[in-house]
């Protein structure tokens, strides 16, 4: 199936995704604040993390399940350009893997949560969520992953 829009359009429309402050970024943020965590942003580790926490040696990667192929109910490969998608979403994937290594290797903590956590059908409580970030800031476990169920 063609695209519904033209070229420069779709372009246009690709440009104004943004990297930082998306919205479920923004969500984690605002609760995890709300419980008494302190952060920093977009701190200058490898992957450029989205939330540092210094104090728990702590990480937190928020990643869209397009962007980062997450096997979910909300990513779909495009039907236009596919040998170019499944480039791009492969050194995504491959880049993200590197820098949870290096992260961990430097005694980071890694939690990552996913997109559709926080949105589709299967998504969590934002309570839910920010329970299971803080119990494991909490724990000092290395790894945590949070997907919609």
């Amino acid at each position: 199936m063609a695209d519904v829009v033209d070229p420069a359009t779709r372009s246009r429309m690709m440009s104004g995704i943004r990297g930082k402050n998306t919205k479920p970024e923004l969500m984690i943020r605002k609760a995890l604040h709300a419980r008494g965590f302190r952060y920093r942003l977009h701190c200058d580790l490898p992957g450029r993390p989205d939330i540092c926490l210094p104090k728990h040696r702590a990480v937190i990667f928020v990643h869209g399940c397009f962007w980062h192929g997450h096997d979910c109910h909300l990513f779909k490969w495009p039907k236009t350009r596919p040998e170019f998608w499944e480039a791009k979403i492969g050194r995504n994937r491959q880049v993200d893997i590197e820098a949870e290594n290096r992260l961990l290797d430097a005694g980071w903590r890694v939690a990552t949560v996913w997109e559709c956590a926080l949105k589709g059908r299967e998504r969590l409580s934002l309570e839910e969520l920010t329970t299971r970030c803080a119990d494991w800031l909490k724990s000092g476990q290395q790894r945590l992953t949070i997907r919609g169920t």
